[in-house]
């Protein structure tokens, strides 16, 4: 599957960048121009360049993530796993899960208080 690049300025499409099978939530870090996309089939994130426009990392979470979240202050994301019933905690300088909190039954979305 594509992530679609669209040019804030022109509001036209630029390029598309591949992600992995069925592409659900979308958070960014605007203090490291870093794009994090959900891959529910592949249960895991596709961690996107804003610089480059490529996929720097794949990260492998839960099952079903869906909704991700992004503290900008801590470079710290969340990642709703909807069939895992937890949520991912990755830290966004490695790229690695630094945690995974149970929740409640099936979480869609997530929201980050910075």
């Amino acid at each position: 599957m594509l992530a679609t690049v669209i040019d804030g300025d022109t509001n036209n499409v630029i390029g598309t960048i591949p992600v992995g099978d069925f592409p659900y939530g979308i958070g960014v870090n605007p203090n490291t121009n870093m794009i994090y996309v959900t891959n529910i089939n592949n249960n895991n994130v596709s961690v996107i360049s804003g610089l480059t426009n490529t996929v720097v990392a794949t990260v492998p979470v839960g099952a079903s993530p869906r909704g991700v979240g992004v503290n900008p202050n801590t470079n710290t994301i969340y990642v709703a796993n909807t069939n895992d019933n937890s949520v991912s905690v990755i830290e966004g300088i490695t790229n690695t899960v630094i945690a995974t909190v149970p929740v409640g039954n099936e979480p869609w979305g997530i929201g980050v208080n910075p």
